[in-house]
């Protein structure tokens, strides 16, 4: 995916209301940036990093600009954007990158689904190839722990765990059920379940998998300089304790 208009880079000064950060721009200026994160952004946030946003150019918004990806003091390029969790992996799922869920013909996007009415991500059928229907979650993982695993969530998840029972339901009834890690980190190489975060979301994670749901993890790919970022490479999800 090329993300459009092109990234520009800026340095990082704070995030706050949530929904706003402050930066430096290489000019010496400073602009502040619509955050499109609602988690806590554990691990994410280093005043001074580098930074990178999209200027939509858009004068009828209040906050012109969003941000992207920030860059950790290891040089781990990190994705804070939740909403590109989504469109990455609709584009991998329709290029066959998710080797998991190729070959469906139909995609559909927020169908309702489940006994308590939740939009599942995507919708795939396939009724001409036979192939079962298939319910699919995705979940941005942004937070890595200080030995090197990605964790999620980064924040106690209601609605993750929501998700985790309406997906256990979908799987009970003979459907394909998956749970997608769109894993937005590139020092991220194996998952696991944030139990001290989240004991909850870990115990109904493990209980999803235990009855049949598909825990796939894929990470991502970034290069700044053409503002390219997909889906590519699977990744390991541990749920032993």
């Amino acid at each position: 995916m090329i993300i459009a208009p092109p990234l520009q880079p800026a340095r990082l000064i704070k995030r706050y209301k949530r929904f706003l950060a402050d930066v430096d721009l290489p000019d010496k200026s400073s602009i502040t940036l619509h955050c499109p994160n609602t988690g806590s952004m554990r691990n994410c946030l280093y005043p001074g990093n580098r930074i990178w946003y999209s200027d939509s150019g858009n004068p009828k918004r209040k906050y012109p600009c969003t941000w992207y990806f920030i860059e950790d003091p290891q040089q781990n390029i990190i994705g804070i954007h939740t909403g590109l969790s989504n469109r990455l992996a609709r584009e991998s799922i329709l290029s066959g990158r998710i080797v998991e869920l190729s070959g469906y013909g139909k995609v559909m996007s927020e169908v309702r689904y489940g006994v308590q009415k939740s939009r599942v991500d995507f919708y795939l059928s396939d009724h001409e190839k036979e192939l079962p229907e298939c319910y699919v979650e995705v979940k941005n993982v942004s937070l890595l722990s200080q030995d090197g695993v990605g964790l999620f969530p980064d924040a106690v998840t209601l609605r993750g765990q929501k998700h985790l029972e309406e997906l256990t339901l979908v799987r009970r009834l003979g459907y394909r059920a998956v749970l997608l890690f769109c894993v937005q980190h590139s020092g991220i190489t194996r998952l696991m379940p944030a139990d001290q975060i989240d004991p909850v979301y870990g115990a109904l994670l493990r209980k999803a998998a235990a009855e049949g749901v598909e825990i796939l993890a894929y990470g991502a790919r970034f290069d700044m300089e053409i503002s390219r970022v997909e889906l590519d490479t699977a990744l390991p999800v541990i749920l032993e304790n």
